[in-house]
């Protein structure tokens, strides 16, 4: 009979304390030599690999580990380098890897886009219709084999699969996919056969593409491509794994010539589970059932879920034949509750972080295989804590539900037209053609750090914080005039994070003192947890937007993040709809934008960068989504009188996707990315007029070079083909904390004076 098979898809790399950044970043910064980085690396991916044993997985993966991204990963092993980075050396080296993903002094880094609908980052591969992929060194053999030497685990190595991979690759057209599929599936064999003949008994191939709709050409490439790799490594047991929603294609999906199949059943439990109970499950395959949600922070409801699982068990036949497993890959949340000693015990007691999830699915998996009487306290354990959390104080907000019932159905409406808006705004504002701002933030300087540190420990008082606070926004503000911005911001310098600040500041939000995960590269952060009723306490933004405003004559943006980018970038509670909880986040903004007009801030941004990838994956439930979003968004601005400007930001998206969307929000100014991806978004506006304000992002903030004059200029113009020079602004693609001083003034000058010579161009032409 066997056993029913604990396993993880994937664990954080961050390490618990960060790590794995402080490695990143010492190297970079040229404080470690390459030596010390490997070695340090190493340690701490043994030390994960441990960790998960100790905990008593039984399937651990191996080649979920990454220096950088796992897509990039997946890339250069199998030679997929764009042309700009090639070299002679026979292994890619470190500085090619990070070059692509990061840039450097001679070439811009690859385009870097959310991976699916989660606020992880990954490097978008560079291919052409002439690419030859061929395979540079088997990291998969060499990760496997440490595991097995090191620590005596025989491990699952992890790898993108083809589909996904060219699906989510940029440069080819998409005739020649067949082509570079026939000539990536050889080099997949090859990579597998090796890690078999190593000793490998499973591998987990990830095709979540699979749960995005696809087309009879789509599903013809899948059965090729694992008819293929079946027939070439008969022996090797294949997992083709999916994840963060229900695959459409369930008949077609479990026909593949593989050995299991892991769905999930979180996020796609209802469509995953009915698909199970009409169709049945493939005789001897393995049900890799993604129960444990990998994406949020609460505890699993062990009732409930050990009741699911004893239904899937009797639809797999055979305990063997069914792993526990977390619905996706540990990557998404933090490394453990263990650290967290500050948190209240009712909210603390009802998380789990990457390692409480491993624990979970042990004991889930032991619960099948022994009896549910073996689990019984941890049970009750577990609904003991759950229910706390629910009857607390924190979920039962009367003031805050009151406002909720009394909200109509109907969008909130901004008093004028944007045509009768923009003549008004013009007149007060009197900005030049093509204005220049930034989009927030200035960079966080080892001293501004510092200087939270201190006041945060209480080495500090407010007022030492307060006037350190007020020092950098005066230094910055002078650094905007002698630059010649024409909107200015105060920089954002009491800020830790863009969510978190506001979250500190608002009831209904905690936060961990260790609780951060990867968001691209060696970029982390600490997502705030929304875990109970909303609502504004007393102004936020003001003191500092005032102050900013009262050293120039020129406009200051007032500085805000927007409900549905706090949601998307939080943990959020699960126990309310989605549009419930981005109500009650607006309802609060809309108190603090209140604030901000009174305070004569007439220029208010209300950033949702994060509004896109939250769109999720299933085209049916698209329109609710946004719908949801542009309320919430419209609720927290529209009442503003017909001269205060409202802007917004977003970047990294596919924004021709949510145009209606974006032009639906009615914002006056919104400010996009147009450099990372090298222009292309452009494209958006020769199909869809757009009449409202517009800011072009004309250089990438993630890399640490400086554009040229020449580079931002011709995004300026291109965009100019396509948009009335009247609603064109100029800025950078995203704010500017992680940058350098020493980047961020020159590329600004370079930016201000793209500007001005596009200027002079349009008033040539204009007075020919």
């Amino acid at each position: 009979m066997g056993k029913v098979l604990s396993a993880n898809l994937g664990y954080p790399r961050i390490g618990k304390k960060r790590e794995w950044k402080r490695a990143l970043e010492a190297f970079w910064a040229g404080k470690s030599s390459k030596e010390t980085f490997l070695e340090t690396i190493k340690a701490l991916r043994l030390s994960y690999l441990k960790k998960q044993k100790d905990l008593g997985v039984d399937l651990i993966p191996i080649g979920d580990f990454s220096l950088y991204d796992h897509v990039l990963d997946t890339a250069v092993l199998f030679g997929l380098i764009p042309d700009r980075f090639q070299t002679d050396e026979s292994e890619v080296s470190l500085e090619t890897y990070f070059s692509i993903a990061r840039g450097n002094k001679d070439a811009e880094a690859s385009e870097m886009t959310k991976w699916f609908d989660t606020n992880y980052h990954y490097i978008v591969p560079e291919i052409s219709n002439d690419t030859k992929p061929h395979l540079t060194k088997n990291r998969l053999l060499d990760l496997f084999n440490e595991a097995k030497a090191e620590l005596g685990i025989v491990g699952k190595p992890v790898i993108v699969g083809p589909i996904t991979l060219l699906k989510l690759a940029k440069g080819y057209d998409s005739d020649h996919f067949d082509t570079l599929l026939d000539a990536l599936l050889p080099l997949y064999v090859h990579v597998l056969a090796e890690l078999q003949e190593a000793g490998a008994e499973w591998v987990q191939i990830d095709e979540p593409i699979l749960v995005k709709a696809q087309s009879e050409e789509d599903l013809a490439a899948f059965s090729k491509a694992y008819a293929y790799i079946k027939k070439n490594v008969p022996d090797l047991k294949l997992l083709l794994q999916t994840y963060f929603e229900a695959v459409d294609h369930y008949q077609e999906v479990t026909a593949l010539p593989v050995d299991g199949f892991g769905l999930d059943f979180v996020a796609g439990k209802e469509a995953n589970l009915a698909a199970i109970k009409a169709y049945g499950f493939p005789k001897d395959k393995v049900l890799a059932a993604g129960v444990v949600d990998g994406r949020n922070i609460w505890k699993t409801d062990l009732s409930a879920t050990f009741t699911e699982l004893q239904t899937l068990l009797s639809a797999v036949k055979e305990h063997k034949n069914l792993w526990v497993t977390p619905s996706s890959s540990l990557l998404h949340v933090p490394v453990t509750v263990a650290n967290e000693t500050e948190l209240d015990p009712v909210l603390k007691n009802a998380l789990a972080f990457a390692d409480e999830k491993l624990g979970e699915s042990v004991i889930l998996a032991r619960g099948l295989n022994e009896s549910e009487a073996a689990i019984y306290g941890a049970v009750e354990q577990n609904r003991a804590d759950l229910n706390a959390l629910q009857q607390s104080v924190h979920r039962n907000n009367a003031a805050v539900q009151k406002e909720l019932d009394q909200l109509s159905e109907e969008l909130p409406t901004r008093p004028a037209s944007f045509e009768l808006r923009q003549h008004v705004q013009a007149d007060a504002f009197q900005l030049p053609p093509l204005p220049t701002t930034t989009i927030g933030s200035f960079p966080q300087t080892k001293e501004v750090r510092q200087a939270r540190r201190n006041w945060r420990k209480g080495e500090w008082s407010d007022s030492q914080y307060d006037q350190f606070i007020k020092e950098e926004t005066k230094k910055w503000i002078d650094i905007q005039e002698e630059i010649g911005l024409d909107v200015l911001v105060h920089g954002e310098f009491e800020r830790n994070d863009m969510v978190e600040y506001f979250g500190e500041k608002l009831d209904g939000f905690a936060f961990t003192r260790f609780g951060w995960v990867q968001s691209y590269g060696s970029r982390c952060v600490k997502p705030p947890l929304i875990f109970g009723d909303v609502s504004w306490k007393e102004p936020m933004t003001v003191k500092e937007s005032a102050y900013a405003q009262s050293l120039t004559n020129k406009p200051v943006k007032g500085m805000l993040t927007g409900p549905v980018t706090i949601y998307n970038w939080s943990f959020v509670r699960n126990d309310i709809s989605q549009a419930s909880v981005f109500n009650q986040i607006a309802l609060a903004l809309k108190k603090e934008v209140q604030a901000l007009e009174e305070a004569d801030i007439r220029m208010i941004q209300v950033d949702e960068p994060a509004l896109r990838e939250g769109l999720p994956l299933k085209e049916e439930k698209k329109a609710g989504y946004l719908h949801d979003a542009v309320y919430s968004f419209r609720l927290a601005t529209t009442f503003v009188k017909n001269d205060t400007q409202i802007h917004t930001h977003m970047c990294y998206s596919e924004f021709d996707e949510i145009i209606d969307t974006i032009d639906a929000l009615d914002t006056d100014v919104i400010s996009i990315e147009a450099a990372r991806s090298h222009g292309e978004i452009i494209a958006t506006f020769e199909d869809f007029h757009y009449k409202k304000g517009i800011g072009l992002g004309v250089y990438d903030i993630h890399s640490p070079r400086i554009p040229s004059v020449a580079e931002m200029k011709s995004y300026a113009e291109r965009a100019l083909n396509v948009l009335d020079p009247k609603v064109v602004w100029i800025n950078p693609d995203c704010g500017l904390k992680t940058r350098r001083t020493e980047e961020t003034v020159p590329a600004l000058k370079n930016m201000v004076e793209a500007a001005q010579q596009v200027r002079a161009e349009l008033s040539n032409t204009v007075s020919r």
